[in-house]
Parts: structure tokens; C-alpha cells; sequence
């Protein structure tokens, strides 16, 4: 029996880990805080998925160290991010950098890690796919900082109850207690630049977030759908000429 490629068993898990968070965010209102757990596990989802080695040779090795230890830093930020109250916003600003950082880097290392596969398999399109609901969760998340640190940043147009924007969280609950579910909502919407206008980013810093994940998933995208199309493109070359071997 052929041994499973530990680099597929990645993309199968970080799939797994951005689905199980989507479908938290889905319960009823009072369940939606189980996607916690999730947000805390992706930094070790990313660690077992993208800390190998892409490459040989000591740079390599070294930014592979760097990768590890901020993916670390990344859990122990969320944590105490979880955990803190919403009065003290500024335990929101270490997490808003590192997991740009770590989102930003795991999704090079994917789309390097998806140019090693000479052939497009179920495996491949999970990795991909894995990347996406990266992208969207992370943003979400980063969305859901930004609300923490300067409320009032995402208005919903269509709400007219406050306690619907912000869900039960009053000044001094937990910051998990925040909606995540809309905040999520927007950063998928926005990623895809869906925008039905429901919600709407109302200062700055929530205007330029927003911008960088319209273009970060465009990009995504563009380079994914390359790298296919590339794949795609050699596989059914090698294919029509094991076949004229075969014929000849």
C-alpha cells in the first residue's frame, strides 16, 4: 500500500479546519463561540501543514524556523486575544500583525508547496480550495480585531438594533463573544467583491483592510488558477504521448 504524501495529509486538514470553522459560525447564536477553537487550532494546522521544509538548503531552513516560531507567536496572540476584555482593545494590535503575517506567508508557502505536484489530483484541489477559506477566515478574523480595537469600524445598513451589530457583547465581555459569523460573512463577500452592501466599512483603516482582501484574493486566484492551468496543461501533454508510445 502506497504511503500517503504528508504534504496531501496537510491539505486535507487545513480544508478540514476552515470547514469545521464555517460550519460553527453556522449554529444558532449561542453555539457560534465553538468556532473558537477553531481559530486557536489553525496555527497548528498551518505548523503540520506548511512547517516542512519547501526547499533544501540553510536559507530555507532558517525561514522554515522563522515560519514555526510565528505560528507560535500567532496561538499564544489569539489566546490571549480570547480571553481578554473587550475594554482593553489594545491586546487586539500583536494579533492584527502576526496573523497578517502568518496568513500572508502560509499562503506563499501553499501556492510554492502546489507547484511541486507535477499532476493535478483530489489532493491538490483541496490544497487550493484550503487557501481560499484561508484567506476568508483569516480576514474575518482580522475584520473582528479591527471592530475590537476602533468600534463602529463595519456598519450593517440593513440592521437598526446595535445589539445586531455587535451581538451580546457588551464593554466589558469577551472578545470571542463578538459576532463572527457576520464579520466572517463581509470578509467572504469582500473577498469574492460580491459586496451585496449590507455591511460597510465606514473608517480608514476598515476601508484599506478591506481593499487588501479584495486584492489579496484576486491575486490568490490569478496565481492558483496559473498554476493549474500549467499543471493541467503538462499532464495532458505526458498523457497524449504515453498513449502514442503505446499505440506505436
Amino acid at each position: 500500500m502506497a504511503r500517503a504524501n504528508p504534504r496531501h495529509l496537510g491539505y486535507r486538514l487545513l480544508l478540514a479546519n476552515g470547514l469545521t470553522v464555517i460550519g460553527c459560525l453556522m449554529l444558532p447564536a449561542g453555539m457560534r463561540q465553538l468556532s473558537a477553537l477553531g481559530y486557536l487550532a489553525m496555527p497548528w494546522v498551518l505548523l503540520f501543514s506548511l512547517g516542512a521544509r519547501v526547499e533544501p538548503g540553510r536559507w530555507s531552513r532558517q525561514r522554515t524556523r522563522a515560519y514555526r516560531l510565528l505560528a507560535v507567536l500567532t496561538f499564544a496572540s489569539s489566546l490571549g486575544w480570547y480571553f481578554t476584555s473587550a475594554q482593553e482593545s489594545r491586546a487586539g494590535l500583536p494579533l492584527l500583525v502576526v496573523w497578517t503575517l502568518l496568513v500572508a506567508w502560509s499562503c506563499e508557502r501553499l501556492i510554492r508547496n502546489l507547484a511541486k505536484d507535477r499532476a493535478i489530483s483530489r489532493d491538490v484541489l483541496m490544497g487550493a480550495l484550503a487557501g481560499y477559506l484561508l484567506l476568508g477566515l483569516a480576514a474575518g478574523l482580522l475584520f473582528a480585531v479591527l471592530e475590537s480595537l476602533a468600534p463602529g469600524s463595519f456598519v450593517n445598513t440593513v440592521a437598526t438594533d446595535v445589539s445586531l451589530l455587535h451581538g451580546a457583547a457588551g464593554p466589558a465581555a469577551k472578545i470571542f463573544s463578538l459576532d463572527f459569523a457576520e464579520l466572517n460573512y463581509y470578509a467572504f463577500i469582500t473577498l469574492t467583491t460580491t459586496g451585496y452592501g449590507d455591511i460597510s466599512p465606514v473608517t480608514p483603516q476598515s476601508q484599506l483592510l478591506s481593499v487588501m482582501v479584495a486584492v489579496s484574493g484576486t491575486v490568490y486566484l490569478a496565481l492558483v488558477m496559473g498554476l493549474l492551468i500549467s499543471r493541467y496543461t503538462v499532464q495532458d501533454a505526458e498523457e497524449e504521448i504515453a498513449e502514442e508510445r503505446e499505440d506505436s
